[in-house]
């Protein structure tokens, strides 16, 4: 069902199915009130019939933005009139914006939300040995912006070894200045890495793969993507294998919101009070 617009606001809305979960609105809310914008921002769940006449309806009402979250976001890839550099590499696009001429701008921040938190929790990548795990939507978005912060070597590693062989075939293409592989999650014995970054959604379905344990380095921090109210069990395998620091994804969730407040509203919003808000109150997560 379609938001009602009213036009005494600037109305923005995430998208997904299911979508009660989403801690969007209170994120951007926050920013809001932070830096006195008159927004609104509701959560909409849409059936998968209905999502992209939603979305123009939501538009053609006066809407100034969309976030869009699992399972659209391929879907508004292909809605989207011009799409972001980041968005085709991405393959995926996160965030909507309507243009003056009518059409939609399609752009994702999944990759920059991952790499200004992780800039925040001062973990080094350059030159570092990286292990990202899964070869879905969410490696692809932000892979790109990994490898472009120069790591000495990045390794996909994924149940099914064609689907990261493919990943590392398509991003190849960029001038990397640093190793990329494919592997399957059975043939990691042996190697180990300074950062690993779970972007799979095993975690979070009581999935979760059995890994070496001998894959930490000496100093090695692990990052998962996915964020619940408990650790999820890529941190708790993290945390008792060693790992030198850990942290789930609500710094990304925050970071990628803060990049699309950004490019609807054009100021930054300081995203520093929202991320320790939860991170104070969800030790066990980090």
């Amino acid at each position: 069902m379609a938001i009602n617009i009213e036009t005494q606001h600037d109305h923005y809305a995430v998208f997904g199915n299911p979508i009660a979960h989403s801690q969007s609105p209170a994120i951007h809310q926050a920013f809001a009130e932070q830096q006195q914008q008159d927004v609104v921002y509701q959560a909409n769940c849409v059936a998968a019939e209905q999502f992209a006449t939603e979305v123009r309806t939501f538009f053609a009402q006066g809407g100034k933005g969309l976030n869009i979250t699992l399972p659209y976001k391929r879907d508004a890839y292909e809605l989207a009139d011009h799409l972001s550099q980041r968005a085709q590499q991405a393959g995926a696009v996160n965030t909507l914006t309507p243009e003056q001429d009518g059409t939609i701008e399609g752009d994702n921040t999944d990759g920059v939300g991952l790499l200004r938190d992780l800039n925040h929790l001062h973990w080094p990548i350059q030159h570092k040995q990286v292990l990202l795990l899964g070869a879905g939507g969410a490696a692809r978005g932000v892979l790109a912006p990994l490898l472009q912060a120069k790591p000495a070597a990045l390794v996909i590693a994924n149940r099914s070894l064609d689907k990261a062989q493919a990943l590392v075939t398509d991003f190849a293409k960029l001038d990397l200045q640093c190793t990329l592989q494919a592997r399957a999650l059975t043939d990691l014995a042996g190697l180990h890495f300074d950062l690993i970054i779970n972007a799979s959604s095993a975690g979070l379905t009581g999935d979760f793969p059995q890994l070496p344990p001998t894959l930490l380095s000496g100093h090695c921090y692990c990052y998962d993507m996915s964020y619940a109210a408990e650790a999820t069990p890529f941190i708790q395998w993290a945390k008792t294998h060693g790992a030198v620091a850990v942290s789930d994804g609500w710094g990304m969730l925050v970071e990628q919101a803060a990049e699309a407040f950004y490019l609807w509203r054009g100021v930054k919003p300081d995203t520093a009070p929202v991320i320790a808000w939860r991170r104070r109150n969800n030790p066990s997560c980090h």
